[in-house]
């Protein structure tokens, strides 16, 4: 598996989850549910945003002539993590679903712009081999499932 390939088919679950997430966002009324609610997609997150740092970034940086593309990657990150740690300082409950909202929708639109221009852009500049190497990379770095006793 690509890791182009990888990194869009956690993009879908994320997405599965965010719509979950926004389902129940409105029927949350105290601060420990909105926190508990953002907590699980910084979760995510953090291991996703680190693989593409990592891995594809890494790699995109070696290739890239023109870094405003790379630099706007690292950007929506810090948007997106700065946008959920506001969730857990702000003063109402209101506040933090606006906020976690927020980050959700910007989350959704840097998996869009990802999708339509720096992976078609790694896939033209980066040979199969190594697009499958780095996603094998990501394999052995995405964590298993552990299941309850």
């Amino acid at each position: 598996m690509k890791i182009t390939e990888a990194l869009i088919a956690e993009h879908r679950i994320f997405l599965g989850v965010f719509e979950q997430i926004e389902r129940v966002l409105p029927s949350l009324t105290t601060p420990a549910e909105v926190r508990t609610m953002a907590a699980i997609v910084e979760g995510m997150l953090l291991g996703h945003a680190a693989a593409e740092t990592n891995l594809a970034y890494l790699a995109l940086d070696h290739v890239l002539a023109d870094r405003g593309q790379l630099e706007r990657m690292h950007e929506d990150h810090h948007e997106i993590d700065a946008r959920l740690k506001r969730v857990h300082i702000a003063n109402t409950c209101t506040e933090m679903r606006r906020l976690l909202k927020a980050a959700i929708q910007s989350s959704r639109e840097h998996f869009s712009y990802e999708e339509r221009f720096v992976f078609p852009f790694l896939e033209t500049k980066l040979v199969d081999e190594t697009l499958t190497d780095l996603g094998r990379t990501w394999l052995q770095h995405v964590p298993a499932p552990q299941l309850a006793s």
